[in-house]
């Protein structure tokens, strides 16, 4: 079997390769990621990309000629190596998974919550018709093993409901509204337990699910008991919390930008929690904000949190103040930021500054100054002294950029999502 030659330090880590599953990084000599990929079993996976290049196509021979080193992240299982690799390739939008890709193979999850009796399906080509899409996830083949999987804990439709018995109906993959097992509201309810676990909230979804098996049986609802019971114990037969110990999270991609983080904003270590936050409204109506949490890099959905404002205004300064002080009063149970990256510029950051000193928590801003769109470059607005900023503008293709363009991007998103739900039940009014 011929192999690629190989560079000392590349060797030496495929040597270190785990057997479990999990997503790995292959990087250039600037140590910039140039292709996330997930694995099944990761030494295998890793060290097929340096064995027989006389099989492989010209672009992947050209892509292994640039990785000068690898990282990995392992996880619990390949499901969870599916969604953290789409959460990765967001965040980092390498620029060999964009050259290699098939977009056939780019696969969304779609489920239209408006419909009476909605149905799961996945699409390449989400659109703008109300229905909720997840993803991308890369492989069709691995986000259809991995629905197959989430059926047998939460039943659904896979086409459109025509009230028809099935064979699916037998086997217990339909929520059984054909047979009177299910209600239409039921069949939501447990849908809605689904796209949770879609959005990452699957420690969070645990919890409430136990709770309520304990509540039917102190009830005597004992079959209700029973059907919970037998969804808790398929959630953790799934796997689904993700595991790092502190050598992977020494070695990962992600944290040259937290380390980088620390340096450039004279931290006493690597930030390990970060949160993002953003303002969004419509001429001061519906004014809502956002908070979102990466953990060493990695989205936290479970931790998200949303706010409507008291006062509604078309005053982001005043609307940031109001969000980060009530966040402020949840240190001890929301857990302590190591660093606040705020969408906004001098204005949002004097407004909040004075409290997150008082509570010795790190803030910067990013000033897009005005442009929202994906290619906004990346700028910080620093805090130095006790009244000036400095401003630092970040190569768009360093670490630090991609993170807080990542966290931003996802705050951003989190607070839009939120105003317009508050618009249209407005609009329902």
């Amino acid at each position: 079997m011929t192999m690629v030659s190989l560079t000392p330090k590349l060797k030496a880590k495929l040597k270190e390769l785990p057997k479990e599953p999990g997503v790995y990084f292959h990087k250039n000599r600037d140590g910039e990621v140039i292709y996330v990929g997930k694995a099944a079993i990761l030494r295998n996976r890793v060290r097929q990309y340096f064995q027989s290049p006389e099989r492989k196509d010209a672009k992947t021979r050209a892509l292994v000629a640039e990785i000068d080193d690898t990282d990995w992240i392992v996880v619990d299982t390949e499901m969870d190596a599916l969604f953290l690799e789409s959460e990765m390739i967001k965040r980092y939008m390498p620029k060999w998974n964009i050259l290699l890709r098939d977009d056939k193979s780019v696969t969304y999850v779609r489920i239209d919550m408006k419909s009476e009796v909605p149905c799961v399906t996945m699409t390449r080509n989400p659109e703008d018709d109300g229905a909720e899409y997840f993803g991308p996830y890369y492989g069709k083949i691995a986000i259809q093993r991995a629905l197959r999987i989430m059926r047998r804990v939460f039943p659904y439709y896979d086409r459109p409901y025509n009230g028809r018995k099935t064979l699916n109906t037998d086997l217990g993959l339909t929520p059984g509204i054909e047979i009177g097992k299910a209600t239409p509201q039921d069949y939501k309810r447990n849908l809605r337990r689904m796209i949770s676990y879609l959005k990452g909230n699957r420690k969070k979804l645990l919890r409430d699910i136990e709770k309520l098996m304990y509540e039917a049986a102190a009830n005597g609802e004992y079959e209700k008991a029973a059907e919970l019971r037998n969804q808790l114990f398929g959630l953790k037969g799934m796997g689904t919390k993700i595991v790092f110990s502190d050598k992977e999270f020494l070695d990962i991609s992600s944290d040259q930008a937290l380390g980088d983080l620390q340096e450039v904003l004279s931290l006493a270590k690597p930030p390990v929690r970060i949160e993002g936050y953003d303002i969004s409204h419509q001429s001061g109506k519906n004014v809502v904000g956002s908070m979102v949490c990466f953990i060493n890099g990695v989205a936290d959905r479970t931790e998200y949190r949303r706010f409507k404002l008291h006062k509604q205004q078309n005053n982001d300064p005043e609307s940031m103040h109001e969000v980060l002080t009530r966040r402020l009063r949840h240190l001890k149970d929301w857990g302590r930021p190591d660093l606040i990256v705020l969408d906004g510029s001098v204005g949002q950051l004097s407004a909040v500054r004075a409290e997150l000193v008082a509570e010795g928590v790190p803030v910067v801003g990013r000033d897009k100054s005005g442009d929202h769109s994906k290619n906004a470059r990346v700028r910080l607005v620093i805090p130095e002294g006790e009244d000036d900023y400095r401003m630092v503008e970040l190569a768009p293709d360093s670490h630090i950029a991609k993170l807080i363009a990542r966290i931003d991007d996802e705050s951003h998103r989190f607070a839009i999502q939120y105003h317009t739900l508050l618009k249209r039940k407005d609009a329902l009014k």
